[in-house]
């Protein structure tokens, strides 16, 4: 009687040597990082619905970057404050490489967030709350990706704010936003960006240029629960200020997903400038905290 070969044992090619284990193959996992970390699992191209991740990431200090956050700043002269957004962007149709690694082609994003400033001294109202939408067209070749498209955002101060400050004077502060952006990876893990806006429509203090730039070390490999340290800095502009406008600085630790590429981050925040609540648009804050992030 004859008897199939273990699974773990190594059966011989047609020269008669081992060939390696039967029916295992590489392309079950990503591919470690190396000379070709940029080249997808299969260089195929498709269309498809519904993809899975980004080809453009969201910038990890960009302070109005449609996310998943809770942080908690202080600022000197007031106390805490709390920052938490509620959002994220999503691909609606890709035509480029399978998955969530490395991904390469084209792809349209649909984006969106809230992004609410809550009083914890004062019972955890409303102070204020800025909204985000936006479709946007990306595209991504080896280490060097592009995005294209168009945001809305506009603000609008919570009821109990203006209750408790009657001589308060609200603002429509609004921004329809024609956006390019590039962002290039020096390596794997360190990233390079900027960004340039233009508003046809503004209005409540906005004028039409924008700009953001900035850097960030985010590991590209996913260390399980062990994570692994992160950090950018991000800087935006603004023509509301002839050109000045504020710095973002977030740094800690990452967790990513081996499959999905998602990152969840814990760790510091400090800001400085104008007020990241765009209903007090041209009030200056100094911001330090700490805070969890969730990126798609």
């Amino acid at each position: 009687m004859s008897h199939a070969a273990p699974a773990s044992h190594q059966l011989p090619d047609a020269t008669g040597r081992d060939a390696g284990p039967p029916f295992v193959s590489d392309d079950r996992f990503p591919p470690a990082f190396g000379d070709d970390d940029y080249t997808s699992v299969s260089d195929e191209r498709y269309w498809q619905l519904l993809p899975d991740g980004l080809l453009y990431k969201s910038y990890l200090a960009g302070e109005k970057e449609p996310r998943f956050q809770s942080v908690w700043l202080y600022e000197t002269g007031r106390g805490w404050i709390w920052e938490p957004t509620v959002g994220g962007r999503v691909g609606l149709i890709r035509y480029g490489t399978r998955g969530a690694i490395k991904p390469q082609g084209w792809q349209l994003d649909l984006e969106g967030a809230a992004f609410p400033r809550i009083d914890p001294i004062e019972g955890s109202e409303l102070d204020s709350i800025d909204v985000r939408a936006g479709i946007i067209s990306t595209w991504r070749s080896g280490p060097t990706a592009f995005k294209a498209g168009y945001y809305h955002i506009s603000s609008h101060a919570g009821d109990e704010f203006l209750l408790r400050n009657p001589s308060f004077v609200r603002i429509e502060y609004v921004r329809d936003s024609a956006i390019f952006g590039v962002v290039h990876n020096l390596t794997p893990d360190f990233a390079i960006y900027g960004e340039v806006g233009y508003a046809a429509g503004a209005q409540g203090g906005a004028k039409p240029l924008e700009f953001q730039f900035g850097a960030e070390y985010t590991p590209a490999i996913a260390n399980g629960l062990c994570g692994s340290p992160f950090a950018a800095i991000n800087g935006h502009l603004r023509e509301d200020f002839n050109f000045g406008g504020n710095i973002n600085i977030v740094a800690g630790w990452q967790w990513r997903g081996r499959e999905s590429d998602r990152l969840f981050r814990a760790g510091f925040q400090y800001y400085n400038g104008k007020s990241l609540q765009y209903q007090f648009f041209d009030k200056h804050e100094e911001l330090i905290g700490l805070g969890i992030w969730f990126d798609f």
